[in-house]
């Protein structure tokens, strides 16, 4: 059973830069781990400051919470954002080019 994710947040203008180096080392550390059944994408929309997130997990457990990347990113998390992230569940209803067939 797949689980599919979707989180949206918006950052300090001074701390946007430093979440997204944080963002581009949990990529790093998941291209070096290659955890299988993941995929997994990051947007920095063209405001600057909001961030998206969308995965999709096959196992019941997401391997991001096994990243130590994905820990320094979560560390001080609220002291960067400029507000709480809204996350949900998603329904995959259609994809082009995006995900495997």
């Amino acid at each position: 059973m797949s689980n599919t994710f979707v989180v949206r947040y918006e950052m300090r203008p001074e701390t946007a830069d430093e979440n997204q180096r944080l963002v581009e080392q949990v990529f790093t550390e998941l291209s070096d781990k290659q955890p299988e059944g993941l995929r997994y994408a990051s947007f920095r929309l063209a405001d600057g400051v909001t961030f998206v997130h969308i995965g999709i997990s096959e196992e019941d457990a997401a391997p991001l919470g096994e990243l130590g990347a994905f820990a320094e990113f979560q560390r001080q998390f609220g002291e960067r954002a400029a507000g709480k992230p809204e996350a949900s569940g998603a329904t995959v209803i259609g994809s082009f080019g995006f995900l495997p067939e």
